[in-house]
């Protein structure tokens, strides 16, 4: 660091800041580095001390991130572009440890790539959990800082070797320090390997960078073909025209499903019902909304996972209008994350919907407004999904009507670390109460449909933590996320004209509810349920398949 000057300011100059330090960029980009590593990953160092790890490798640990994030900066922080790249990186590596601290999350690529697909109403929904005292101590009072701090100017040339040897100092240093402990470092990353990605600044860099390398690699030239052998065995002038709905649930977990023995009756309406198939354990594909979707309607699936794979390929919507089911998307959420590319696409708008939006965001029941009215003015058979807005936290007390607020006190707040346990769960199970309601609706709507052979599947695309071991919300990475993110509910409902075109065996399908499943099984439920054949088609993930007649 230079020496420190006082130079007061003539009348006309600035003034703020009369007497400030001068610091060349190397001691800027160092003096930043070592605040990322002692006071913005308090969770990285958190989750060391709770795995007992040796205070000496923790030093060496910290001494090798210090050294390894000064010199990326080093490496691209230049001149003007020195000072705002700094500001950036501190506020935005204060908003994910926010992020990390009350949530208990993990940023690692899924992570970042959830982040990159959120919509404008998610941000909205956000900004109100983010002006914290954290994200100010931690991004905004050291970016006034750097700002506030004086460039020492060099010639070019100058700059350039100091800067080469800052960087060849920085990644000495990384290499000595990592050294010594070189063994217990990668038997510590073997035994946690999701200790990296609590690593902040570098898990956003890292993370973000390698989300989108992965998709610009796979999303280049039109989708490839599946299932090219597919064929349709429906012959439409013997049966009845076949709709199906599939309803995606949003964040609901498995068990504070009414129907599957929670202690709470948080599925009433449903409850009612003697002709639901509720399948009381299933897996989800993912544990966000990011790699659910895209999964879920993949012939890959959770069993064969590869996202690469996935969205290189087609999905079952484009399968399907390829053989001449009339598909549509009606969405109250963030989208389909591209597994509804190229069908029809309807996002519920708010000025049609009074007293149902606000701020953007509509209540679901929303979805099934002019719903009757498409089906009855569509020929031949349908499959449309619709897209929850459910259980989308942290704003639980968002998702229903005042009529719902049936277990109190609730948490109505985003801020979900205002709130006791207790409040967080009650406004968690309203909203679970309202998605009942929405979905015997739905049933009663296509219950009363005498033109068509009707169906309703509805699963949730992941589950969410609600304050288990400090845990809030989901996305935790597949190999450590709780069975709270994961399993999921699930249940079918068939008409009886749909029943008989497919001569299915209620008693036998209530018979195998309560075996495993996952949301593999919905793709070939799906081609199942239109009669689909082909080479692709597995019988064991179809649903129905065990207990019609005559099988595929």
């Amino acid at each position: 660091m230079s020496a420190v000057t006082c130079d007061l300011p003539r009348p006309a100059q600035s003034r703020a800041w009369p007497c400030w330090p001068r610091l060349s960029d190397e001691t800027l980009i160092l003096l930043t580095s070592l605040w990322f590593v002692v006071v913005a990953n308090g969770p990285l160092w958190g989750e060391m001390t709770r795995l007992q790890v040796p205070l000496s490798l923790q030093v060496a640990m910290a001494v090798a991130i210090l050294a390894l994030h000064a010199l990326f900066l080093g490496a691209f922080a230049w001149g003007q572009v020195t000072k705002p790249l700094l500001c950036a990186l501190l506020i935005v590596t204060a908003l994910v440890n926010d992020s990390m601290h009350k949530f208990g999350v993990v940023y690692d690529v899924d992570m970042a790539r959830s982040v990159l697909l959120t919509d404008p109403d998610e941000v909205h929904e956000m900004l109100a959990t983010l002006f914290t005292a954290r994200l100010f101590w931690l991004g905004i009072v050291p970016a006034v800082l750097v700002l506030a701090t004086r460039r020492t100017k060099r010639h070019w040339r100058r700059t350039l070797r100091n800067r080469v040897l800052f960087i060849t100092g920085m990644a000495g240093l990384s290499l000595a320090a990592l050294a010594p402990v070189s063994q217990g470092v990668f038997a510590l990353m073997r035994s946690d390997p999701e200790l990296r990605y609590r690593i902040t600044p570098g898990n956003i860099i890292v993370s973000t960078t390698r989300a989108l390398q992965q998709d610009e690699a796979v999303l280049r030239g039109p989708p490839q073909m599946i299932a090219a052998d597919a064929r349709r065995g429906v012959d439409s002038i013997e049966h009845l025209p076949r709709v199906v709905v599939l309803v995606v649930g949003e964040t609901v977990r498995a068990d504070h499903w009414g129907l599957n023995g929670y202690a709470r009756q948080t599925t009433p309406e449903l409850a009612k019902r003697g002709d639901i198939i509720n399948y009381s354990d299933v897996t989800a594909c993912g544990t966000s909304t990011a790699v659910s979707l895209p999964c879920m309607f993949s012939l890959f699936g959770r069993e064969n996972y590869d996202r690469n794979a996935i969205i290189s390929h087609q999905s079952l919507l484009q399968l399907l209008t390829r053989l001449g089911v009339n598909v549509l998307w009606r969405d109250n959420q963030a989208g389909c994350k591209g597994a509804c590319d190229g069908i029809p696409f309807q996002t519920m708008p708010v000025q049609d919907a009074p007293g149902l939006c606000a701020e953007g965001r509509c209540l679901d029941e929303t979805l099934l407004q002019g719903l009757a009215e498409h089906i009855n003015a569509t020929s031949g058979d349908q499959l449309i999904v619709l897209h929850q807005l459910g259980n989308h936290g942290p704003n639980y007390f968002e998702r229903y009507p005042a009529a719902f607020k049936r277990f109190q006190p609730t948490c109505d707040s985003p801020e979900l670390e205002r709130c006791s346990r207790d409040e967080i769960i009650n406004a968690y199970d309203n909203a679970v109460l309202y998605t009942d309601s929405v979905l015997a609706r739905l049933l009663a709507l296509l219950a009363s449909d005498h033109r068509h052979a009707t169906a309703m599947l509805y699963v949730s695309d992941h589950g969410e933590s609600l304050g288990e071991y400090g845990v809030y919300l989901h996305g935790a990475p597949w190999s450590i996320a709780p069975a709270a993110q994961l399993k999921v509910p699930m249940l079918v409902w068939l008409s009886p004209p749909m029943m008989a075109d497919m001569d299915v065996d209620q008693t036998c399908l209530r018979a195998n509810a309560n075996a495993p499943r996952s949301h593999d099984d919905l793709f070939h439920t799906l081609l199942g349920l239109f009669d689909v054949t082909t080479q692709s088609y597995r019988a064991d993930h179809d649903l129905l398949a065990a207990c019609r007649a005559a099988p595929q």
